[in-house]
């Protein structure tokens, strides 16, 4: 049941069926352990519902015969909230009046604080709020001659936290594997290396899943007064880094790294101070406060067995552990994992070798466990057979991959190491670790750029950063940035908002036939993981990039002591960095770049500005602090959301990827979005981005134009018996005979004399252009006008035009069958897939004549 006079409730996070409203944590000793009084338990609760702060003290003392006095404080959100001194003498606390060395002090007690308490000036929601932030501390004096002989602090909590690293860890290390396999799986199915390269590209990257946790998490190393909430959320992307606590491995480092006290005997670390502005430090205490306070000690309401009976109490901190209560820099983040800011670099390194080893062991066992289910029958022979005939390479991308992605926690924490000098061995490890990882990913940049760049020269040119506001193409309509030399090269016009004056660094390759970087296998063989996922033109971003996190990584590790330089370097940094990647746009993936570039480049910036608000010299209140914390949760919070957004897409992604060789997928619904995907990421591929689009060619399309018109008898141009031979000699018009009949006339003629006999003479052989007037006039209105004047015409098609083939000649048939005779379109056409054709009149030499205009085609049900 509850316990009468307190408002305690069910604390799910710890376990406790009940807790007060607030009460201590663990604690630490003030005086950096010079100190005659040693406190192995220290619990400090207040009830805000009675009004009522209870505390529990046990330890010993070194220190006897003294009359000493106790104070007590309670801070809340950078104010002083109580303050209550205690005779013990006066208070029936035996074992501090005096002091004996023999026995050991307990001290307990009760202070019903009314008013005196000034907690009533913060919001109700506060004592509900996630990470109260807020302290109590116990002092011991030497009543005579006010002497602090002690001093021992510890935080306020309410119970509720956002640093669950057992619970969102695994969350986010499960979303990593999901990511993992879809960039392993794009690599490792296919034939051909620069398709197989192709598909990887639009994968996203393991590399940026990793950058993004690691710059959530060394968003705390910046050297200013965090508010307690940031650095609980920061503790749950601790294990990017490798900062994983294991209670056996920290033995071992403890005594290697030289941590023997509490974290202020350590090195210079001035966010390890004593916050003197809250009355720690030697100093003289007036006894005149004694007996104001000292009446009340041991009144009020509350259940006496409460005293002995709970379970929600903490130890001392471990050594090496900042003060509790201060949440100053880099170390008060390590302290939500519990792990001494001078173990960092240690437990990064030891957590590096261990995955180097797992990434090694995966490898091997995923190609053996491979050939396994091949021999069995289980698995296809050549499934995944590059992988299983290159396996060793693969382990070798793997393993270097891995130490790019280890590239920045690694030299921010072996700079950190540097600048606080507490062991020589740490400090002679770091050396050595920094200078092999710095060394080594240098040579793999060096090596990659010069194995594409040995043959020709490179030159630097002037250019300029153009500024535009407009549409290159019908989707882009926004302010771009774009070089002044690629608007020249492509004749691009735009309207400039601003230019800056620049230079590139520009290759002039002088083999023609050498491959494009990504067409070039064996340089994908040795380097791919260098540059598979970057465009053709930016295939050396990665080696930029290297430069850029070790520029983060030494205003991070090495810049502490001097906070308002730290903070505006890395800010400057960042702020460039973006600029530079949103100009370079450097992945080949839409995705990739948006993450990458857009989302991980803002949260960065503005991560930073609002920490400027956070340097000790400003003094910024605790409670707007607070505030502005939770702004910075919001925006990581959101970019961590989209980032698994996109781990999921780029699963489904390379899913479809594997299924590139298959006509047809199921579902069905999905065919439109697999063919969609493939055409954009061939687009992408070629990396064209301002070529214009100019819609694809029609098929050629059938047509005939009329060259040639040649006259074939008919009936009324045939003379009666000799006669037509006279009357070709005597000059007659050869158009009486067709003056008097019609079309119509004409054509039944026709189907009459179908069978005329081969003897018949022709009036006359054949036509000749100079018989015909003017052609606007003579010309059929109709194709079927046409086919009923028994012209002869050759036809050249279209088809026929583009593959100078030759013509196909349309020969008159029977006159009942010329009528029946499928129009040209539609008999002249090869294939269903030709669209439309049109008739045009054209001159002798193929030129279409000013009249001659297309028509439209013949229906195709005309009979």
């Amino acid at each position: 049941m509850p316990i009468p006079g307190f408002n305690v409730g069910m604390n799910g996070l710890t376990g406790n069926r009940y807790a007060p409203a607030l009460y201590s944590g663990d604690f630490g000793n003030c005086l950096a352990g010079q100190s005659p009084f040693t406190i192995t338990e220290l619990d400090i609760l207040y009830d805000a519902g009675n009004k009522t702060l209870v505390f529990h003290v046990n330890g010993t003392s070194a220190f006897e015969d003294e009359p000493l006095l106790v104070h007590l404080s309670i801070d809340a959100y950078g104010s002083r909230r109580f303050d209550a001194t205690v005779d013990p003498c006066s208070s029936n606390i035996t074992s501090l009046c005096p002091p004996k060395l023999s026995v050991p002090i307990t001290a307990r007690g009760v202070l019903p604080v009314g008013d005196d308490l000034s907690v009533d000036e913060l919001p109700n929601a506060v004592f509900q709020a996630a990470d109260f932030e807020g302290s109590a501390r116990l002092q011991i004096y030497a009543r005579t001659s006010g002497t602090e002989l002690g001093c021992f602090q510890a935080a306020l909590t309410n119970g509720k936290t956002l640093s669950h690293p057992v619970i969102i860890a695994p969350i986010l290390g499960a979303f990593t594997l999901i990511a993992i396999a879809a960039s392993f799986i794009t690599a490792a199915y296919g034939v051909s290396i620069p398709h197989m390269r192709m598909h990887h590209a639009h994968s996203l990257p393991v590399f940026v899943v990793f950058e993004t946790f690691q710059a959530i998490f060394f968003s705390g190393a910046l050297e200013v007064s965090w508010p307690s909430v940031l650095t609980a959320w920061w503790s749950n992307f601790a294990w990017s880094a490798g900062l994983i606590y294991s209670h056996a491995m920290f033995r071992s480092i403890d005594i290697f790294a030289g941590v023997t006290s509490n974290a202020s005997q350590i090195g210079d670390l001035s966010s390890l101070e004593t916050n003197t502005g809250n009355g720690s430090g030697s100093r003289l205490f007036a006894p005149s406060t004694v007996q104001e306070t000292s009446q009340s000690v041991g009144q009020g309401t509350y259940n006496s067995s409460f005293l002995t009976d709970y379970t929600w109490s903490r130890g001392p901190v471990a050594p090496g552990m900042p003060l509790p209560g201060t949440w100053s820099g880099f170390p008060s983040v390590l302290s939500a994992v519990d792990i001494p800011i001078v173990d960092a670099f240690m437990v990064g390194l030891v957590w590096l070798l261990i995955a180097i080893g797992l990434v090694a062991l995966t490898v091997g066992s995923l190609k053996i466990s491979l050939d396994g289910l091949a021999r069995a029958g289980r698995m296809k022979e050549d499934r995944l057979a590059y992988f299983r005939s290159h396996w060793a390479g693969y382990l070798g991308h793997a393993m270097l991959r891995t130490l790019v992605i280890a590239f920045f926690p690694v030299m921010t924490l072996a700079m950190l190491q540097f600048t606080i000098r507490v062991s020589a061995g740490a400090i002679a490890v770091a050396a050595v670790v920094f200078v092999v990882v710095l060394v080594g990913i240098l040579s793999l940049v060096a090596s990659a750029c010069r194995a594409r760049t040995r043959d020709g020269k490179t030159v630097i040119v002037p250019d300029r950063i153009v500024f535009y506001r407009g549409a290159i193409r019908p989707s882009f309509r926004r302010i771009g940035v774009v070089w002044d030399s690629t608007l020249r090269k492509h004749a691009l016009d735009v309207r400039p908002l601003l230019s800056v004056p620049l230079f590139r660094i520009r290759h002039d390759n002088t083999d023609p036939d050498r491959p494009t970087v990504h067409m070039d296998k064996p340089f994908i063989k040795k380097f791919g993981s260098f540059s598979a996922r970057y465009r053709r033109t930016r295939w050396w971003y990665l080696a930029y990039h290297v430069g850029y996190l070790f520029c983060r990584a030494a205003f991070l590790g090495a810049g502490w002591q001097s906070p308002r330089a730290q903070v505006s370097g890395v800010l400057v940094t960042d702020v460039v960095n973006f600029g530079i990647g949103i100009i370079l746009n450097p992945f080949e993936g839409a995705r990739n770049t948006a993450m990458a570039v857009w989302m991980l480049g803002v949260c960065k910036i503005i991560t930073t500005a609002l920490s400027i608000a956070f340097l000790p010299e400003l003094d910024l209140a605790r409670s707007t602090a607070a505030t502005l914390g939770l702004v910075i949760i919001a925006v990581q919070g959101l970019t961590v959301a989209a980032l698994l957004v996109l781990i999921v897409l780029s699963a489904v992604s390379s899913c479809m990827s594997l299924t590139r060789n298959r006509e047809e997928i199921h579902p069905d619904w999905l065919e439109p979005a697999r063919v969609r995907y493939f055409e954009k990421m061939e687009k992408r591929a070629r990396d064209a981005r301002f070529e214009e689009e100019t819609p694809e060619p029609a098929p050629p399309t059938p047509r005939f134009s009329v060259i040639s018109v040649r006259r074939k008898p008919k009936i009324e141009d045939e003379d009666e018996g000799d006669e037509g031979d006279d009357a070709t000699g005597t000059g007659q018009p050869p158009a009486r005979g067709r003056d008097r009949h019609s079309r119509t006339s004409s054509a039944g003629l026709r189907l009459s004399t179908g069978s005329l006999p081969r003897t018949a003479r022709p009036y006359r052989a054949s036509w000749s252009s100079r018989d015909f007037g003017d052609p606007s006039l003579s010309r059929p209105s109709s194709v079927v006008a046409q086919r009923l004047s028994g012209a002869t015409c050759v036809v050249v098609t279209d088809c026929d035009a583009s593959n100078n083939s030759s013509v196909a000649l349309v020969r008159p048939q029977s006159s009942l069958w010329s009528l029946n005779t499928p129009s040209a379109s539609r008999a002249s056409s090869p294939s269903p897939v030709r669209l439309s054709r049109e008739t045009v009149m054209t001159t002798a030499d193929g030129r279409r004549p000013p009249t001659a205009l297309p028509e439209d085609p013949e229906p195709q049900d005309q009979i």
